[in-house]
């Protein structure tokens, strides 16, 4: 377990990133949703990350429902903050924000503080807890103003007052978050899609950053939404069709991965989870077996001749960090 900055929350090195449960893409029962947090918990993830846009609120739900029946003190819960949910009188589905969900609800951008109150106490409804220990404000790229100036201030003050106990700030992009981490008190930050194994940009400012603040990392889209994951033609990045050039550069991986005896998989997982500001990295999964593969390639070992093999070939930069060994 990890701790988030100097906040006390602690997390497992594995958590589950719950947007899938919330019919990302695709519809997944309430059952199968219950069966792949239950077995998380199995596989001894004890962190948890949501957020109010997937699905409308589904994913909040069926996540507070099947944490329900386990102490409440022996996990971590994230969620997130400036996309509010307001009702609307939708006839149609969801599908336009990559979620197959009726449109029940529209999302409205708000990083004031009486609106990040207002879509945490919706949030807790939904969940059906008195307290989350992490909260983000979510992809405030194009409000970084309104984000800095009242979105911040508005989490700290939660947080001193013990309603939270990390704050932090969730994105797809390097330089905002590092703004956060060097101009703000965070706790943590999440860093999706910009520190795997294609795309370690996150390396030039965040994670220094990181490291000389004393601010975690968490670590989302390991797999950069699907072409480290299960590299072939039709095999997205950065949920759009992945470029050719970049799809050769998987494959090699997963060339190179299985030379050594292991996976293009667990490579992508123990690579990111590397790095010394990394308290977590997160995988997204919609059944029960595809969470208990994502904790199976998490704890295998990546022999220490690929890491080599990598950084000689020029596919990983010669200063990058990888894994020494087994983790515990």
């Amino acid at each position: 377990m990890s701790t988030l900055g100097r906040s006390g929350v602690r997390v497992s090195p594995l958590g589950l990133g719950a947007a899938v449960i919330g019919n990302l893409y695709t519809e997944v029962s309430d059952q199968q949703a219950h069966d792949t947090v239950t077995e998380a918990w199995q596989q001894g993830i004890r962190y948890f990350d949501t957020a109010p846009h997937y699905g409308l609120g589904l994913s909040e739900r069926r996540l507070g429902e099947a944490l329900r029946g386990y102490d409440r003190d022996s996990y971590a819960l994230s969620t997130k903050v400036g996309r509010r949910l307001e009702p609307a009188a939708g006839t149609g589905d969801d599908r336009a924000q990559g979620f197959a969900v009726p449109d029940t609800h529209r999302r409205v951008w708000d990083f004031t503080g009486d609106g990040i109150r207002r879509t945490l106490e919706a949030s807790l409804d939904r969940l059906g807890l008195d307290r989350v220990d992490v909260v983000y404000l979510h992809d405030p790229d194009d409000h970084a103003e309104q984000a800095f100036r009242e979105g911040y201030p508005a989490l700290e003050r939660l947080r001193s007052e013990g309603v939270v106990g990390a704050i932090g700030a969730g994105m797809n992009q390097t330089p905002m978050l590092t703004r956060f981490v060097r101009d703000t008190d965070v706790d943590v930050v999440l860093c999706a899609g910009r520190y795997t194994l294609l795309d370690p940009s996150a390396l030039a400012d965040l994670l220094p950053a990181a490291v000389e603040r004393g601010t975690s990392v968490v670590i989302g889209g390991a797999f950069n939404s699907g072409l480290l994951a299960d590299p072939k033609p039709d095999a997205t990045y950065n949920y759009a069709q992945a470029p050719d050039e970049l799809l050769a550069r998987a494959l090699r991986l997963k060339s190179l991965a299985e030379q050594h005896g292991s996976t293009l998989r667990a490579a992508a997982l123990a690579f990111c989870a590397a790095h010394p500001a990394v308290a977590s990295v997160l995988v997204g999964a919609r059944s029960a077996a595809e969470i208990a593969d994502g904790a199976r390639q998490f704890a295998t070992p990546v022999p220490a001749a690929f890491w080599q093999e990598l950084r000689d070939t020029g596919l990983l930069p010669a200063d990058v960090p990888v894994p020494t060994g087994e983790r515990p």
